[in-house]
């Protein structure tokens, strides 16, 4: 038992260390760490791998009802793993296209990893 608790409180010690966290971690990027996701102020941004790497979706437009519309890796049938919300107000994301199947929203000027098993088919502000 104490050589199993001598383990977590070195691994915790470790992740402390070095900044470490889980890729699949949905929480929001920590304040100022924007600069990690390339998206132009104004839009709404979606990318193919975690924290806003991979492949870029953006969108100027308040909505959009088929993001497979005008995003290639969402038409290739990969998933989201990350997202930045660049403009002034929350937008709501959807699995299904024409706003069906809501799986979340962020609020403006925020973003971060999301669970990254499914696709954001279509967006719209709350």
């Amino acid at each position: 038992m104490r050589r199993i608790r001598s383990f977590a409180v070195a691994a915790a010690a470790l992740v402390t260390a070095l900044g470490v966290v889980p890729a699949a971690n949905a929480a929001p990027a920590a304040p100022g760490s924007r600069a990690a996701y390339n998206c132009t102020p104004g839009y709404f941004c979606i990318y193919s791998d975690w924290d806003g790497g991979g492949t870029r979706c953006q969108w100027q437009s308040e909505r959009r009802a088929n993001t497979a519309d005008d995003c290639s890796f969402i038409r290739r049938g990969q998933n989201v793993r990350s997202l930045w919300n660049g403009t002034g107000h929350r937008k709501q994301y959807y699995k299904g296209t024409n706003y069906q199947s809501r799986v979340g929203s962020t609020p403006a000027g925020a973003g971060g990893n999301l669970q990254g098993n499914y696709q954001i088919r279509s967006f719209k502000p709350q």
